[in-house]
């Protein structure tokens, strides 16, 4: 979005809610709902919901629960921004979860706040990212960005862990690097979504980090070791 956006009665914001407690969803939807400018277009309880209705109701925002039944929100947003690069989505969640954050910000999230939060500072939320400005703050998005750099970087194995990995292995870090999901590396790979989960735990073991987020930043160092010699699995 690089356009600030501007929204009125006549034009309200159209949100789209995404949270497995249906009383959860009652309640935003009355809470939003009471906002002139804003209005609630749709809602889901599930993943797979949430993919199949989103788009054909061309929201503005999305509101998005962090865990669900059936996946997570941010995965939901990943998808849905795919198809709506415009759509600003907001995670929504009920605990204080640094590795959550970090893949929102992945996913291109534009906000991240607390169940906890007052109806009140939800309702600004909800404007403005719709606005086109983001709800998550730069200097902890940046020192959380600083520090998953330099973590992995201070292991002088890096470089040859890197060179280790099987074409494979390879292929999916750098898929990883690009934000996709297991389902989607798979989809793009023609595996499971089993099988990319099992060649993700080696890699991550291989390049002794504990993190998606972290193998993700290493993916970018691929290119600057070059490719591996090891025969295509």
């Amino acid at each position: 979005m690089t356009e600030t956006r501007t929204f009125t009665e006549e034009e309200p914001v159209r949100v789209f809610l995404v949270d497995d407690h249906e009383v959860v969803r009652r309640g935003l939807t009355d809470l939003l709902g009471a906002e002139p400018d804003i209005t609630v277009v749709g809602e889901a309880g599930t993943a797979e919901q949430a993919l199949a209705r989103g788009p054909a109701l061309r929201p503005h925002v999305a509101v998005l629960d962090v865990r669900l039944p059936d996946g997570d929100g941010i995965t939901v947003c990943r998808e849905l921004r795919d198809a709506m690069p415009d759509l600003a989505c907001l995670m929504l969640t009920s605990f204080d979860d640094e590795d959550a954050l970090l893949d929102a910000i992945m996913a291109g999230a534009a906000g991240y706040v607390l169940k906890q939060i007052k109806g009140s500072d939800l309702v600004a939320a909800v404007r403005t990212v719709a606005s086109g400005e983001s709800m998550l703050d730069p200097a902890t998005t940046a020192r959380l960005m600083r520090s998953l750099r330099t973590e992995p970087d201070e292991s002088e194995g890096v470089p040859a862990a890197l060179a280790g990995l099987s074409p494979r292995e390879r292929d999916i870090l750098e898929l990883i690097g690009e934000g996709l999901t297991n389902r989607q590396i798979g989809k793009r790979l023609y595996l499971s979504e089993k099988t990319v989960k099992n060649h993700i735990s080696r890699l991550l073991a291989k390049l002794g980090v504990h993190r998606r987020v972290q193998a993700a930043v290493l993916a970018s160092q691929l290119e600057q070791h070059g490719p591996t010699d090891h025969p295509t699995e």
